[in-house]
């Protein structure tokens, strides 16, 4: 007998299964995932944590004309696995294949483009509103973490829902990761009566009735008071209530046919509702669900018999080269915080929190209050890094100009990903953060080339007045020892990596990441009779003027590398110092590369780079071109 799964095209087909088989049904999903996860990677303990969740809402719910809105989507691959990708989910994270979350171009059925965290309501209840306005018909379900309910606007859109009192269901799925579950007899007892058709006709014949008598509506808002305040002695959903919302839970988000008829009753609610389900993140796969310290949320070309690695060995990851680096600061000085928002693991906090722990700070999904929290501790004397992923700082930008660089408070920034980041894809590239950055007054920004740059960039700004930012990339160092001490840099000053000889044919000008391939491009370049002199900047601000527009004055050709987004990146910020020397009407020519003006697809980390135009084959192409081709033939 074949696989329920490889029946299911479409939520059409789920809906022809009884109730009875859904169990089945989410094993093999489990089993799909869990493989898939081993040769791929992925986010594979929220997916099997969801997997009851996406069958009992795709078993009730009717997308596309219902529309389920997932909150960062990493708990979605069992709904990719529903709704017509199943014969493509092996591709999933791979180059041509599908995403890791869900985009609106790859299916109808992904209603919203998730990869960040906390937006699912606010884009839920849009939705929701388009239909009223329009006279569409459907509902619309939000879907979110419990980690997603640290951040703010998860709560702005909860708090607007309330008061239009739309039609609109809201999931938390607790993974018992964040929300502490308060679960018991009375919790579930409440779950069924308050989803019964029973109390909903009662609830609403006696609303129509009293509206009737003199001051009814008394006595309904101190009935609604008295149901608040019986569920608040039991659940933990009295805030919900207040926001406006009638809550439902907890309720064992593993238990598919519950959740079926669940979901069914509260498809006649008619107003907002937020239902509160307990699940387990890894659920089904033991290394996942006996990890304590993520619940296999990331694990990565593993064994599926063992749950263990199989990545070849490798340099150490910029994030532990980091995270150690940290730690010495931490040692030598008691003023040395470190915060960072949801991400222990990823940037590597989790070894200064063993190490420090009253120094080490996890704020939640909330990167907003981890830098005025920064500032805060700045103002009193304290040396925070608030360590955040690149594409995850982007959410706090007001707080960095208003709440610290204009204060010219001394917070280092340490961004995780800066760059290209391989099958996260689209929503995690790390590609505006030199952009972002460089043009905000009194910080500096920094880049590192290799291991102990780094070290070196965080020493630096631990000894500013002022705020420093440096972006590292993700994955495995260049294997350069960071044995000796740490360096203090000098603010604004880049060096002469290769110098070549005493007339080169070009000048390269690399900053972080890119300087090993310009190195190489340039080796490569010489074979053919091209001399290129490669200069790694340090800084993207301050600029090193002197060295760069030096350099380039005497040499005539430049070309800019960065992974980095094109646009106000680091070779804009050559461009404009050439033009403020008088060198681009001088007739300098010069040739930027860097991420181009598009959003770059997921693929391996190599891949990608060749796809932006910054590997060394791509750097060696434009060096030629610039240099003009007889040159780069070695015709005289």
């Amino acid at each position: 007998m074949g696989r329920l799964l490889d029946a299911i095209d479409s939520p059409a087909d789920l809906k022809k299964l009884a109730v009875a088989d859904l169990p089945a049904l989410c094993a093999e999903i489990r089993e799909e995932i869990i493989e898939t996860c081993a040769a791929n990677g992925g986010h594979l303990g929220s997916s099997l944590g969801a997997v009851e969740l996406n069958v009992a809402l795709h078993y009730v719910f009717s997308s596309p004309t219902d529309k389920l809105v997932w909150d960062v989507g990493h708990q979605a691959y069992a709904h990719k696995l529903l709704t017509g990708r199943r014969e493509r989910f092996r591709t999933i994270r791979t180059e041509g294949g599908l995403a890791g979350f869900p985009e609106r171009h790859e299916s109808e059925h992904d209603a919203f483009g998730v990869g960040h965290a906390s937006t699912a309501i606010s884009a839920a209840l849009g939705m929701i509103e388009a239909k009223h306005l329009s006279g569409q018909p459907g509902k619309v379900v939000a879907v979110l973490g419990d980690g997603a309910m640290t951040g703010g606007e998860a709560f702005e859109g909860l708090n607007q829902a309330g008061y239009l009192k739309r039609d609109l269901v809201v999931v938390l799925n607790d993974n018992a990761m964040s929300i502490s579950p308060n679960v018991g007899a009375m919790g579930e007892w409440l779950s069924k009566k308050f989803t019964s058709r029973t109390y909903n006709r009662w609830r609403k014949g006696v609303k129509e009735f009293l509206e009737k008598l003199p001051k009814g509506h008394e006595a309904i808002d101190a009935i609604r008071h008295g149901i608040v305040a019986a569920k608040a002695l039991v659940t933990p959903g009295v805030m919900f209530e207040g926001l406006g919302f009638h809550y439902v839970g907890p309720a064992d988000g593993h238990d598919v046919a519950a959740l079926v008829d669940t979901f069914q009753k509260l498809a006649l609610f008619g107003d907002p509702v937020m239902f509160h389900v307990i699940t387990h993140k890894g659920k089904g796969y033991h290394p996942a669900e006996s990890d304590p310290a993520t619940r296999g949320h990331g694990l990565s070309f593993f064994d599926v018999a063992t749950g263990k690695s199989v990545k070849k060995p490798a340099p150490k990851a910029y994030t532990d080269l980091f995270a150690e680096a940290l730690i010495e600061e931490m040692k030598a000085n008691d003023k040395v915080v470190a915060i960072t928002a949801a991400m222990l693991e990823g940037t590597g906090l989790i070894k200064c929190k063993k190490a420090f722990p009253e120094r080490t700070y996890d704020v939640g999904i909330a990167e907003q209050h981890a830098v005025t929290f920064a500032a805060g501790l700045a103002c009193g004397g304290m040396r925070p890094v608030v360590a955040i992923y690149s594409t995850f700082l982007q959410r706090a930008y007001d707080q960095i100009i208003h709440d610290v660089a204009l204060q010219e408070l001394p917070v280092t920034f340490a961004l995780d990903r800066g760059g290209l980041v391989g099958a996260d894809g689209k929503t995690h590239q790390g590609a505006f953060d030199l952009s972002y950055l460089r043009c905000i007054p009194n910080l500096v920004v920094m880049a590192p080339s290799d291991e102990a740059e780094l070290r070196d960039m965080l020493h630096t700004s631990l000894r500013q007045p002022g705020p420093c930012a440096f972006r590292f990339p993700r994955g495995a160092g260049l294997g350069v020892s960071v044995d000796g001490p740490a360096a203090v840099l000098h603010i604004g000053k880049g060096r002469v990596v290769r110098r070549g000889g005493a007339k080169p044919d070009l000048l390269l000008v690399a900053a972080g990441s890119t300087l090993a391939p310009a190195l190489a491009a340039a080796e490569e370049l010489a074979r053919g009779g091209l001399d290129a002199r490669v200069i790694d900047p340090r800084f993207v601000k301050p600029l090193d003027e002197a060295l760069i527009c030096g350099e380039a004055a005497a040499i005539r050709r430049v070309v800019t590398v960065e992974e980095n987004a094109l646009a106000g990146g680091f070779g804009s910020a050559c461009l404009e110092a050439f033009e403020a020397h008088g060198l681009v009407a001088g007739g300098l020519r010069v040739k930027r590369l860097g991420i181009p003006d598009r959003f770059i697809t997921h693929a391996e980390q190599p891949r990608q780079r060749i796809d932006a135009g910054i590997d060394a084959a791509a750097i060696v192409a434009a060096c030629r071109a610039l240099v003009g081709e007889k040159k780069a033939r070695g015709v005289a």
